[in-house]
């Protein structure tokens, strides 16, 4: 069985659970607005991740299919509300929220959203004791992930940004509900304080290679296959690790900061930063990271679900989307 297919039928019990946790209601928009994305579809990364990091240390992973939903929809609260702040008009192939319901109807849903995930966590077949601490990390995680957006916000109005402050960045916007995702799995396992640690440290890891890897994908992949604009950090002026190194050695393509670009400008930039080395030592870093991410899971005995997440960690480098 592949990863994809681990990944898949880890999905299968989440998107059943997605149906009933979160139904449409009145008032009926809201929450056709709240599902839109998250009906989507998506690769349910996060999910499957807690899963796996569940099954990892001997939980019930039937128990801990509410915890997957909502680590789901704490992700997609997130994707939301990145789209108003980015004014992305297109999300998973579909047109974002914001496009459909408004700038007010979007910021609404989002908030939904999380207020549901925080609320569906709770239903997780657990002790209050570790309900509670999975409620926690979720609540904190999603402070940093606020803190790591406007980080991405800041850098846009900035000359310069460094290396250091853009991984920075990135760990708090991305890594760490990644981490989340792993740490709570284990958390409703009943895992020890740390088991539930290493576990948190792959999944950070592994969700910075996730995203360095992410923004070569955003300018390398078509926009077919991205379900969004293909170059649009490149053309939005965003200071990614690829820019960042790029623009230290001197390399800065036309379509940068530009607003918009034509399929040879975007080929342009791609040339540029190939010539530059920038493209291949962002990849470099982002296997270097899995591959610390990976060495963490050496706190677990061997199993399956330990290696359905080795899995899922190298499909975060050598996925096409």
């Amino acid at each position: 069985m592949t990863v994809i297919d681990e990944i898949k039928n880890r999905s299968v019990p989440v998107d059943k659970a997605i149906d009933t946790l979160l139904p449409v209601k009145e008032p009926a928009g809201l929450y056709e607005a709240s599902r839109h994305i998250v009906k989507a579809g998506g690769k349910r990364l996060r999910p499957a991740v807690l899963l796996a990091a569940n099954e990892a240390v001997g939980g019930n992973t039937d128990a801990a299919v509410p915890a997957a939903v909502a680590v789901e929809l704490m992700h997609t609260f997130t994707l939301v509300h990145d789209d108003i702040m980015d004014n992305d008009p297109v999300r998973r192939g579909l047109p974002a929220v914001h496009t459909i319901w408004g700038q007010a109807g979007g910021i609404l849903a989002g908030d939904t959203l999380y207020s549901k995930a925080i609320e569906i966590i709770t239903e997780s077949d657990a002790e209050p004791k570790q309900l509670l601490k999975a409620a926690n990390i979720l609540v904190k995680t999603c402070v940093e992930v606020c803190e790591g957006q406007w980080l991405d916000i800041d850098f846009e109005n900035r000359d310069s940004v460094s290396k250091e402050e853009y991984l920075e960045m990135i760990e708090k916007k991305t890594a760490v509900l990644f981490g989340a995702a792993a740490q709570i799995g284990a958390v409703i396992g009943n895992a020890d304080e740390k088991t539930g640690q290493a576990l948190y440290d792959f999944g950070r890891l592994t969700g910075l290679g996730f995203q360095i890897y992410d923004d070569v994908l955003d300018l390398t992949m078509s926009s077919d296959v991205l379900g969004k604009r293909q170059g649009s950090d490149i053309v939005e002026g965003k200071r990614t690790l690829l820019m960042i190194h790029a623009l230290e050695h001197g390399a800065k393509p036309k379509a940068f900061g530009k607003g918009d670009a034509t399929p040879e400008e975007i080929q342009e930039a791609i040339d540029v930063l190939t010539k530059s080395g920038s493209l291949d030592y962002v990849k470099n870093l982002a296997v270097s990271y899995v591959e610390e991410g990976k060495s963490k899971l050496d706190i677990l005995p061997d199993s399956k679900a330990k290696q359905v997440l080795s899995d899922i960690a190298d499909y975060m480098l050598y996925r096409n989307f």
